[in-house]
């Protein structure tokens, strides 16, 4: 069996670039797979959670949590934290500040005890919350500090949310 020398000098790209092995590709864009919670803990994480919120998500809900700790829809009632994340394979938490340690705590150890994945996103300059830092490091897989609202964006699109 002989080869030309153009095919045997092809690269793995190439030849999969050709007309032939279109037919295996896989045209449609891939489907959300995870069902998320996105759960602000403050304020000042609420206002990122709202502006979030209106770009095009799959399977995504927004949440804010309250002053007893219970979390709601933006702009909608109470929820009791067992509820709000019924059916949630990631819970991703927002803080700006101290405020929300004890409903980080509570979303962290309700989704360790169901194996729901978690990350927590930290928000700000400087270390105004350290206290929501160390209430979800115990829990979250991934445990993003930044700067940056953009970078909250990019680890739901990462997360296919």
């Amino acid at each position: 069996m002989t080869m030309s020398l153009a095919t045997s000098r092809q690269s793995e790209s190439a030849r999969a670039a050709s007309a032939a092995e279109a037919r295996y590709r896989i045209d449609v864009p891939i489907a959300p797979a995870r069902a998320a919670r996105v759960v602000a803990l403050d304020d000042r994480a609420a206002q990122v959670a709202a502006r979030l919120a209106a770009h095009p998500w799959g399977h995504a809900e927004f949440l804010r949590a309250d002053a007893v700790g219970d979390l709601r829809e933006l702009g909608g009632g109470p929820l009791p934290l067992t509820a709000a994340l019924i059916g949630a394979d990631v819970v991703v938490a927002l803080a700006t500040e101290d405020g929300g340690r004890d409903t980080a705590e509570r979303i962290g150890q309700h989704c360790f005890r169901y194996g729901i994945t978690t990350a927590g996103v930290v928000l700000g300059q400087g270390f105004e919350a350290d206290d929501a830092v160390a209430a979800l490091r115990p829990y979250a897989r991934v445990l993003l500090l930044s700067a940056d609202e953009s970078d909250v964006f990019e680890l739901l699109t990462a997360l296919r949310v």
